[in-house]
C-alpha cells in the first residue's frame, strides 16, 4: 500500500495546493474524518472548519469554509467556497470580521440575523484559529 495520496484542494479563485499527503483531516458536515492512504471511496459536504495534512513531519493548515470532499484511495479532492493558509490571512480583516459578526448577532431581530451571523463568526475563528498557528 502507498504511504501518500495526492492532495487537491480548489476554490472558485484557484487552485489552492495540490500536494501528496500522509494523513490529512477534513471538517465534514458532522465532525472531522481522518483520512489516510488506501481509505474508502466517499463524498463528504465540508463544514467550516480547518483543514490539515501531513507530509514529511511538517503539518500545513488550511482554514475552509463549505463545499464538498471527494476521497478515492490515492487521491483527495476538495472543492471549497473558501480556502486560506495561515500566510494567507489577513488577522485585522479576520479580526474585523469576528467583531461585525459579534455585533450582528447582538443586534439580530430575526433567526436569519442569528443563522448569518453564527456562520460568519465561525468562519472569522476558524481564519484567526488557523493564522494563530503560523510559525
Amino acid at each position: 500500500m502507498p504511504d501518500t495520496f495526492e492532495l487537491e484542494i480548489v476554490t472558485p479563485e484557484k487552485m489552492v495546493v495540490r500536494d501528496s499527503a500522509e494523513e490529512m483531516q477534513i471538517p465534514g458536515r458532522n465532525g472531522y474524518l481522518g483520512i489516510l492512504p488506501g481509505h474508502a471511496p466517499l463524498i463528504t459536504e465540508l463544514s467550516v472548519g480547518v483543514i490539515s495534512y501531513r507530509k514529511s513531519g511538517v503539518t500545513h493548515r488550511f482554514a475552509v469554509a463549505w463545499g464538498f470532499a471527494e476521497v478515492l484511495p490515492g487521491k483527495v479532492t476538495v472543492l471549497a467556497e473558501q480556502a486560506q493558509e495561515a500566510g494567507e490571512i489577513n488577522v485585522a480583516q479576520a479580526q474585523q470580521e469576528k467583531q461585525q459578526a459579534q455585533e450582528l448577532f447582538a443586534s439580530g431581530k430575526t433567526e436569519d440575523d442569528f443563522t448569518r451571523a453564527e456562520a460568519e463568526l465561525h468562519v472569522a475563528e476558524t481564519r484567526l484559529e488557523v493564522a494563530g498557528k503560523s510559525g
